[in-house]
């Protein structure tokens, strides 16, 4: 059904082929879930500082939210914070979001061969493996039983150059829920044992204003959306638009 292969960073993101996960789950790709579960109208990822603010300027009321390092963009309305902007949902419900990152953004942008491109993170894994499924099939019914579907899960890691133990673990979850639809060996360990890598900065009290300790948690929950993120293309740049999955579970399981 599918060709299902990981790869790893900036450099897997411009390999990457056919339907595309770009993986970011601290915290790029957590928080623009959480920001349409906020009620958001459209987030717009960005690669640029720059390009976002020009996006900015042409969109009458939107919201800029983003980080270099981890820490909030000068003159940005928010980081990279889904606890932070869950705290003033009446600021993004309705709004357009500009949303530029170290990592996962950088993966959209650079993805230029998937012919599809998904986000992915814990929160919505699920979902993302059901979608992908459900267009394996799609693919079987259009040209035959003998073509697979070539799937691309590019793990972004920490800012898209060193590996991060929770974009690899989200990348084999998702993969693992493809191929075998089950959950791969010690995934809920390794779940929790998070903390222990990338995840310390979290727990840093002299962090706490760029990486709150509730980030974390907000981040690690599994499963929590029933709905993927696919992006588009205009004239004014990349979008992603919330696409719901029937077959998916009630939100919270």
């Amino acid at each position: 059904m599918t060709n299902c292969k990981i790869l790893h960073l900036l450099s897997g993101a411009e390999e990457a082929r056919g339907l595309t996960v770009i993986i970011d789950v601290f915290r790029a790709f957590s928080l623009e879930c959480y920001l349409y579960d906020l009620g958001a109208a459209l987030v717009r990822p960005a690669g640029s500082i720059e390009e976002a603010k020009a996006l900015h300027e042409k969109i009458p009321g939107s919201l800029l939210i983003g980080e270099r390092h981890g820490i909030k963009v000068e003159g940005f309305d928010f980081g990279n914070s889904p606890s932070q902007v869950e705290a003033e949902k009446e600021k993004i419900e309705g709004k357009v979001i500009i949303h530029t990152t170290s990592a996962g953004t950088q993966g959209i942008v650079n993805a230029s061969g998937a012919t599809e491109i998904l986000t992915g993170s814990l929160v919505n894994a699920r979902a993302v493996a059901e979608y992908i499924r459900s267009r394996a099939l799609e693919t079987q019914d259009q040209v035959g039983s003998q073509k697979d579907l070539e799937v691309s899960l590019v793990a972004m890691g920490l800012s898209a150059k060193r590996e991060a133990a929770e974009d690899e673990l989200c990348a084999e979850y998702i993969k693992s829920l493809v191929e075998e639809n089950k959950i791969p060996p010690a995934f809920e360990e390794r779940r929790q044992d998070l903390k222990n890598h990338d995840g310390k900065r979290f727990f840093d009290s002299d962090l706490q204003e760029h990486f709150p300790e509730k980030d974390y948690y907000m981040c690690i929950r599994q499963d929590l959306f029933p709905f993927v993120l696919r992006i588009g293309k205009d004239d004014l740049g990349f979008f992603s638009e919330k696409t719901n999955i029937e077959k998916c579970f009630s939100k919270g399981i």
